[in-house]
């Protein structure tokens, strides 16, 4: 990454309710914007409205991620589409999920048949897959749900800095150092320049990691470890709900906070609660007696991550 440019992950929970929307808490849908472009993963129903209610626009998202096809998790995608194209949008929407997703979408758009703009669909293949696109790197993760569900993964990876004093002295033209910065090997004047000539070692980046409608598995500490910050479902909190939990294949707070634990991340974010949880906040106690940085999700919630200083 070139030094200079302002590098965040400006993160923003829309809609932090499961299965049927509430007064104030939307539908599953969380919005990460980065440098200009905006990925959204679920759109629950109410995911426009808690849009406008932040503030934010749904005509610039490039990227929508699905973690699965049940209905709170992509029931306001139609309307979203509409949106979208009544704003004029024609540039390619990308979007990432489970097998199947073209034809999920394109079932759910036979009321919304004409856009402006293409659709371009990622499937999943297999356990794991990694995408890259415009320097955020998405790691999709499958979690144990009871269809076919994933987590995910974004990441801004930092290169380490410049040495000048090597790239004078080797010496490498200074025509060159802008694309040796950039991670580009360089051909010049019958010389071959690669960027570990003048990069010191990589830096920490930044990650968020979000997970819904799973039970507790290992894939979901191996893709949280070393993100800045963890989301993760806690449909339920009360303590007499675990078998609930596991008959549904869902997580409690108190499970929640054990793979935050064992991530050893520095922030856990809880979501998608149950509509008969109403008072998330009589609950948090316990599980912050496993992971004390636990905090209760909310429609609105939001975030800046940006890189350490050095």
């Amino acid at each position: 990454m070139v030094e200079g440019i302002e590098i965040m992950l400006d993160i923003c929970l829309l809609g932090t309710g499961g299965m049927m929307p509430l007064p104030h808490r939307w539908l599953t849908s969380l919005m990460v914007r980065y440098n200009g472009m905006s990925v959204l993963i679920d759109c629950g129903e109410g995911t426009q409205v808690a849009l406008k209610e932040k503030g934010w626009s749904p005509k610039p998202i490039d990227i929508m991620c699905f973690t699965h096809f049940h209905g709170d998790h992509i029931s306001g995608l139609p309307g979203l589409l509409l949106s979208m194209g009544n704003a004029e949008r024609t540039e390619p929407l990308t979007m990432i999920g489970p097998k199947n997703l073209a034809r999920v979408v394109n079932s759910l758009r036979v009321i919304a048949p004409e856009l402006p703009f293409p659709i371009k669909f990622i499937e999943i293949e297999g356990s794991e897959q990694e995408i890259v696109i415009n320097g955020l790197r998405i790691e999709a993760f499958r979690v144990n749900h009871n269809v076919l569900c994933y987590g995910y993964s974004l990441s801004i990876d930092r290169a380490g800095k410049f040495d000048l004093e090597a790239a004078q002295k080797l010496p490498i033209p200074r025509k060159c150092w802008g694309l040796l910065q950039k991670g580009e090997t360089v051909e010049w004047e019958g010389e071959t320049y690669t960027p570990d000539m003048v990069m010191g070692s990589d830096r920490k980046g930044l990650k968020v990691t979000y997970t819904t409608d799973t039970r507790p598995c290992e894939n979901i500490v191996k893709y949280a470890t070393g993100s800045d910050l963890f989301i993760c479902e806690g449909m339920y909190g009360e303590p007499d709900k675990q078998e609930k939990a596991k008959e549904h294949k869902h997580m409690t707070f108190q499970e929640a906070a054990g793979l935050a634990q064992r991530a050893q991340v520095p922030e856990l974010w809880l979501t998608h609660y149950s509509p008969a949880l109403v008072r998330p906040k009589d609950y948090i106690g316990e599980a912050r007696k496993i992971f004390p940085n636990t905090q209760l999700g909310k429609d609105g919630k939001s975030i800046e991550l940006n890189f350490d200083e050095d």
